[in-house]
């Protein structure tokens, strides 16, 4: 059974930085690209940064030059390294792996993780 495992989550001041981790286990996601999402209560899901096999990385305009996307594909493990978190960052937070390419709509993507909560206090 094919599963990503989100860690890493949990509650920070703004300003503070997270480290988010995805593991998929029962395959390997090397080929895939993989991608973080959001929601926050009432909220559609919005797309927070993508990484294709390549390493080639795509970001949401909320997120751009705060947060950085990174895979290390002999661990089979992505991350996210968030920055200068905001209230507005407060969201569970989603990993989801695609066999398209650059992809930032949720619809694209294959695999999706539980999700883990990140809470940012003002």
């Amino acid at each position: 059974q094919v599963q990503l495992v989100e860690s890493g989550g949990g509650l920070v001041q703004a300003g503070d930085s997270l480290r988010l981790s995805c593991a998929p286990s029962g395959r390997t996601f090397s080929n895939y690209a993989m991608g973080w999402f959001r929601q926050a209560p009432e909220k559609e899901r919005e797309f927070v940064a993508v990484i294709t096999p390549g390493g080639t990385t795509n970001y949401g305009g909320s997120v751009k030059g705060r947060f950085t996307i990174s895979r290390d594909n002999a661990k089979n493990t992505v991350y996210l390294q968030m920055n200068d978190l905001k209230f507005e960052d407060t969201a569970v937070y989603y990993c989801a792996a695609s066999k398209r390419v650059f992809v930032v709509r949720p619809v694209d993507y294959d695999y999706w993780g539980q999700g883990t909560q990140v809470t940012v206090s003002s």
